[in-house]
């Protein structure tokens, strides 16, 4: 069994404290929307070389990579580094872009979401630097591009073309410090009628597709309640979230409409299942509607194109795997109490590390759910250090819960 130092990680971490928050501030005053992210990968490098990883890559994606240690045990952790945008500006009461902080928080476009979590992570392996707390162990630090389009996209990329298969992902999503172990998955499905156009001052020469389009949505509103639910993850979800029409001008009858679902799906949930109960509505069997997934094939900053279903699957970790006790066990030696184990309500790169390839997830980050997507987006300084704490503590209580399941 390795002796872990967890009160001097702790001290460290509160050391760096003006360096993580100060990095991450740098990050925050870079906009870097999801297919934009070449600015704020290089500042991540720079910092990455500072606190002296061992190697640092840069995948043809755009996905930054940072090794330290040469260990047996691969152990990844991720944060996403795209943001959404602002929105409307009138909303923010600090510069989005400016990084604002006061004593305690720090304002602007990715703190929470999530660019805090890959300031704490660079800064956790400055941490197993200082307390040489290597092991048998290589740790990966990956900053990753187009979570906010296409969550899990990257690191399809990385598990197939870079061939890199970790034995677990700690996911610094925002969690509160809390830990979580899954969420739901998602889709995004379109659903299409079409009709004939004619003049609008004789709309019975045609056949109005927005018209049909109508009880479809109805239909859909009333299949949510109905949706499966689950005890721990809770129930799926749909929601009409865009309407698209077609139509020769503003006087004329629509010859085409669409809309898009968010549809959140469940344990016991598949896509084929979702899809289906769509195609069943009475009124899409009248429409004729046709009901598709989306495809994702928006080129990255690098210009590669790595095209995908816009299907992200549902994961769970077991409360008793190794990997969810090791991370309770780091956080009980660390901050003396027991942690909350949860789930996020959104969805994260997970989707693809353990939804598609069966690579085990846990989630721990700094910085609240709530905040994401959302004006005057913020972040807690303190949570920034107790994330850098874990994520230094981590690998090396990972070995020793191993240690003791093999014994």
């Amino acid at each position: 069994m390795i002796t872990i130092p967890y009160d001097k990680i702790q001290e460290r971490a509160e050391f760096y404290k003006h360096d993580i928050t100060a990095f991450l501030r740098d990050m925050i005053a870079i906009p870097s929307e999801s297919c934009n992210e070449e600015q704020v990968i290089l500042r991540i490098k720079q910092e990455m070389e500072h606190v002296g990883f061992d190697r640092i890559e840069i995948d043809p994606m755009g996905n930054i990579l940072g090794y330290l240690g040469h260990g047996d045990h691969l152990i990844a952790m991720d944060a996403h580094i795209d943001t959404v945008g602002v929105g409307e500006s009138a909303n923010w009461i600090h510069d989005p872009y400016q990084g604002h902080e006061d004593g305690d928080i720090i304002y602007g476009r990715g703190g929470s979401d999530q660019e805090g979590g890959m300031a704490s992570m660079v800064y956790a392996a400055k941490i197993i630097n200082d307390l040489d707390l290597h092991g048998n162990y290589t740790l990966l630090i990956t900053g990753t591009v187009q979570e906010e389009d296409c969550d899990g996209l990257c690191w399809q990329y990385i598990i197939e073309e870079d061939h890199i298969k970790p034995e677990f992902v700690v996911i610094t999503e925002p969690t509160s410090l809390n830990i979580y172990r899954g969420h739901r998955g998602r889709m995004e499905i379109n659903v299409a009628v079409g009709g004939v156009s004619c003049h609008g001052s004789a709309p019975e020469r045609g056949d109005n597709a927005i018209f049909k389009m109508a009880p479809i949505l109805l239909e859909l509103q009333q299949l949510h309640p109905q949706l499966k639910d689950d005890p721990f993850l809770g129930k799926g979800s749909l929601t009409v979230s865009e309407i698209m029409y077609s139509s020769p001008s503003r006087c004329a009858v629509a010859d085409g409409c669409s809309i898009s679902i968010d549809r959140r799906l469940t344990h016991g949930e598949t896509y084929e299942s979702a899809l289906e109960e769509i195609r069943a509505l009475p009124s899409v069997q009248k429409a004729n509607a046709v009901v598709t997934m989306y495809d994702y094939m928006r080129p990255s900053y690098t210009g590669l194109v790595y095209p995908t279903k816009a299907f992200f699957p549902t994961w769970v970790l077991p409360e008793n795997h190794v990997v969810c006790q090791a991370t309770v066990k780091a956080y009980q030696e660390l901050f003396k109490l027991p942690p909350k184990v949860d789930k996020w309500t959104f969805s994260t790169n997970a989707v693809s590390i353990m939804g598609r390839y069966h690579i085990p997830c846990i989630g721990f980050g700094p910085g609240h759910e709530e905040e994401a997507h959302a004006p005057n987006e913020r972040t807690w300084k303190s949570e920034l250090v107790a994330a850098a704490a874990m994520y230094a503590s981590i690998p090396l209580t990972y070995l020793n819960t191993l240690s003791k399941e093999t014994l």
